[in-house]
């Protein structure tokens, strides 16, 4: 792969799924992930539970697909040899 491949997450060395940021685009999503559950604690888990939780899984389940076209490589099982 090239450097110029607009890749937001490099690839994990051992196992499926997406490494650490490489990109800005990379960190606001991560930012983002870690940061709404954090935020929406204060607003809607005192009150509303039950939406808090559904808020939080489907911003996550929404943002998989983005993260993973967005990793170098793709997402598929790796097993440090490459």
């Amino acid at each position: 792969m090239t450097d110029d491949d607009r890749a937001w997450f490099a690839p994990k060395t051992y196992g499926y799924g997406a490494g650490l940021p490489i990109a800005w685009q990379g960190w606001a999503v991560l930012v983002a992930l870690l940061g709404l559950p954090l935020g929406l604690t204060f607003v809607l888990l005192p009150a509303h539970p039950g939406y808090y939780q559904v808020v939080v899984i489907g911003f996550v389940v929404l943002m998989l697909p983005l993260i993973a076209r967005k990793t170098r490589g793709g997402w598929r099982w790796r097993n440090g040899r490459e």
